[in-house]
């Protein structure tokens, strides 16, 4: 007997991430293919946030750019923050994983992100961050917790709090010293 493995198109991918589908992470941990999918979620993302961080600070390019770069940065420190934190420093006994069913995982977690865009329309954009936000800390912690093989979402909760806070610290710093100065 021949067993078909059915797998979901990208965008039932993005919209089972973007619920908390436990299956959808399984399906992308288990899809190394899906590594092009995820990339392109979490750049998506961060353009997201560029254009819509314009809603407080005007739209040049320049201010976009710099704010796209600097989400983007924010996400790879967290992931891999996550990944030294979820892998090296808390494991649990069953928990094995490399790097790229780990980022294949948190690059679909990204997919609140994409709504980030709405924060160009004067007035939301700062609840439009919130909400992804809390969103994307919530899809991470499903992520790492299939791609780790948790039985504990407390643990997940922690490592992903963690690597949040560290990696926004980053981001913040980044700003701080880099960013373009508001008038």
């Amino acid at each position: 007997m021949v067993t078909e493995t059915v797998t979901n198109s990208f965008l039932q991918r993005l919209i089972g991430a973007a619920a908390l589908d436990v299956a959808i992470y399984e399906e992308v941990e288990a899809d190394p293919s899906a590594m092009g999918q995820a990339f392109t979620i979490v750049v998506l993302s961060s353009l997201a946030a560029g254009f819509g961080a314009s809603g407080l600070n005007g739209a040049s390019i320049a201010n976009i750019g710099f704010i796209s770069i600097v989400a983007l940065i924010a996400w790879a420190a967290w992931a891999l923050i996550t990944f030294e934190i979820g892998a090296r420093l808390m494991p649990e006994p069953q928990t094995r994983v490399d790097l790229g069913q780990l980022m294949r995982t948190i690059g679909f977690a990204a997919t609140p992100g994409l709504l980030r865009v709405l924060g160009a329309i004067p007035g939301v954009t700062i609840p439009a961050f919130a909400i992804t936000a809390i969103w994307m800390l919530a899809t991470m912690i499903v992520a790492v917790r299939q791609a780790l093989d948790y039985t504990s979402t407390a643990r997940a909760v922690a490592v992903c709090l963690l690597g949040w806070l560290l990696a926004g610290a980053m981001a913040v710093a980044l700003g701080l010293v880099f960013g373009p100065t508001l008038s």
